[in-house]
């Protein structure tokens, strides 16, 4: 991964393959940010003629670069876009984004120095996660020769003031950055190495890594736990399921958060086979458990105050003769039955499991993480998580907890009236499918059946933002992005601090 460190040097004597600095867009054209003051006098007050002649508009996105003017050491430099110019200065995100769009547009530069206009801890972190996110790139199946190397080093540049909090910052970003990309290498992992067996595995070898309690409850253990749900959508696959415990405890905690992630580590649908075109990037199924993952590794490295318990609930989805058919039943963890109307609803049925199993430890709070639902993409589009939850108040906190770090999330409603055609079932208590009309709210009442009473819950359906198939932006690689590992590290974080 980029390193990532803090230079009090000033942007013109700092040694550096690349300087970037930043430009807005203003009524009057571009405007070049605080932070690029030595690089414009170089430039003898002409830098924003130069920069608009060559077509920088200091819109976000953008990115130019010049050859360095004589007095700045460092070889090139690089301006990128911040977006609209306002009385409030540029926002957290905005700095997030230009520092990832840096860090992907210096790809095989060994050191860059980064100028932009972050004065508080907060903006220095934004910039510095963003680079280190938009440096990522997941190169395990290529060979050394296909495409260029990361950025080696980038340089966060301060004054003696304000050197320890930039420290500081770059070392919150580090932990976080490396968790989300660790979140970003499991989903893109290809599905014949990351099996529910491996990913376990993988936790493990974390737990030990990072002093966590990590235990592991395999096929045999399910069947004799009654784990039915999580067994009934692995039982077709050659590869059994899994339900993973990672805990981390911390001694002054007060509270206790219990995370739940989908791990379908393969969805082919099952029976219920997904159509041609569906089933390429289903290795991103488990990205709820990647995400919740993380976030447990992230928690216990930021040293946060609070408890927090990882369920990793994993299986692969696979169609075969001892597959579960529509129209089976499945007994669940906690004795209630569900009839499987379709295999492909299947997230729905091991995150009931795992939220039973959560309830257990009477935690104050339980979160699940999971690419639940078609619907939520149909709804909010391919960058925007739902969040739903039984009690308004903590839908608001998960929702503002997303939105303060740049995740784009959407308060989506539990309707009651909806419930009905979910348990009309004429044999068993649930039926895993209900009305097709606001699939994703129907998926959400059925978690809610299984949490239980007195608990608060909420659940976020990323199934948009989780896997990015288009071309990289900001800081958005192609390929997992790591969804909602920041916003479950910011709610555990305010928690603490509560």
């Amino acid at each position: 991964m980029t390193a990532l460190s803090v230079s009090t040097s000033s942007a013109a004597t700092l040694r550096a393959d690349a300087l970037v600095i930043g430009v807005g867009k203003g009524p009057k054209g571009l405007v070049v940010a605080d932070g690029a003051e030595v690089v414009a006098e170089a430039f003898e007050g002409k830098l924003a003629e130069v920069l608009s002649t060559l077509g920088a508009t200091g819109a976000e996105g953008e990115s130019v670069k010049l050859p360095s003017p004589v007095g700045v050491k460092a070889a090139l430099v690089m301006a990128v876009g911040l977006g609209e110019v306002s009385d409030e200065g540029y926002s957290a995100e905005a700095l997030r984004r230009a520092g990832g769009v840096a860090a992907r547009a210096l790809a095989g530069v060994k050191k860059a120095a980064l100028a932009l206009p972050a004065a508080s801890t907060e903006e220095f972190e934004a910039v510095a996660l963003g680079g280190l996110l938009g440096s990522y790139s997941f190169t395990a199946y290529k060979g050394g020769e296909n495409g260029k190397a990361p950025v080696g080093e980038l340089v966060l540049l301060t004054d003696r003031k304000g050197s320890k909090d930039a420290k500081a910052a770059a070392e919150r970003a580090t932990a976080i950055g490396e968790e989300i990309n660790r979140a970003r290498d499991l989903v893109n992992t290809a599905p014949n190495e990351l099996n529910p067996k491996s990913f376990a595995a993988i936790a493990q070898a974390a737990g030990k890594e990072h002093g966590l309690k990590v235990e592991v409850l395999d096929e045999k253990a399910l069947a004799k736990g009654g784990f039915g749900g999580i067994l009934g959508v692995g039982t077709g696959s050659a590869n059994p399921p899994r339900l993973v415990k990672v805990a981390y405890t911390h001694p002054k905690a007060k509270a206790t958060l219990a995370f739940v992630g989908k791990g379908i580590t393969y969805d082919s649908g099952g029976i219920s086979l997904k159509p041609a075109g569906h089933n390429e990037t289903m290795k991103c199924d488990m990205a709820g458990a990647a995400a919740v993952f993380a976030s447990v590794v992230a928690a216990k490295r930021l040293g946060l105050a609070v408890n927090v318990t990882g369920w990793l609930a994993l299986a692969e989805n696979m169609p075969s003769g001892s597959a579960t058919r529509p129209g089976d039943v499945l007994k669940m963890y906690g004795g209630k039955t569900v009839e499987v109307l379709n295999t492909d609803a299947e997230g729905r049925l091991v995150l009931a499991d795992a939220i039973v199993r959560a309830g257990e430890e009477n935690p104050d709070v339980i979160v699940d993480v999971a690419t639940l639902t078609g619907a939520m993409v149909l709804a909010l589009g391919n960058r925007t998580f739902g969040v739903m939850a039984n009690r308004d108040e903590l839908r608001g906190r998960l929702h503002a907890a997303a939105e303060a770090v740049g995740e784009q999330s959407w308060p989506m409603p539990l309707p009651a009236d909806m419930r009905k055609g979910m348990v009309e079932s004429t044999i068993a208590d649930l039926a895993n499918m209900g009305e097709r009309m606001g699939g994703g709210l129907v998926a959400g009442l059925f978690l809610k059946e299984f949490v239980a009473e007195g608990t608060d819950w909420a659940h976020l359906d990323i199934a948009g933002p989780a896997f990015h198939e288009g071309a990289p932006y900001g800081y958005t690689p192609k390929g997992g992005t790591g969804s909602a590992v920041r916003t479950l590290v910011r709610f555990a974080e305010e928690t603490a601090n509560a």
